[in-house]
């Protein structure tokens, strides 16, 4: 069973940081392209950063570019999202996701999803 499981949401000051977390378990994801998503009530899932199966491809969303860092961990199926200088707008449930092809996509094109976890930023 393919599972991934977010962690490492809560709350943070404007200007704080987070270090977001997704745990794969169930195969070996090493071949997938993995992706951070974020979503508020009311509005689409919407893309925020991605990251190649090697790790040399990343994807960011002009929103976060010079404050959000993708990377991964092959040997431990991991994948980190290092969210610097939060702002009220980046407050969310993110959620990790991944997808067997190359690629950043649109969250229509990922196969797994992780359950999310809430990032709550205040001003």
């Amino acid at each position: 069973q393919v599972q991934l499981v977010e962690s490492g949401g809560g709350l943070v000051q404007a200007g704080g940081s987070l270090r977001l977390s997704c745990a794969a378990s169930g195969r070996t994801f090493s071949m997938y392209t993995m992706g951070w998503f974020r979503q508020t009530p009311g509005k689409e899932r919407e893309s925020v950063a991605a990251i190649s199966w090697s790790g040399g491809s990343t994807y960011y969303a002009n929103s976060v570019k010079g404050r959000f860092t993708i990377s991964r961990d092959i040997d431990k199926n991991t994948v980190h999202l290092q969210m610097n200088s939060l702002a009220p707008e980046d407050a969310a449930v993110y959620y990790c996701a991944a997808r067997p092809s190359s690629g950043p996509g649109s969250p229509s094109e990922y196969d797994h999803w992780g359950q999310g976890t809430q990032v709550t930023v205040s001003s």
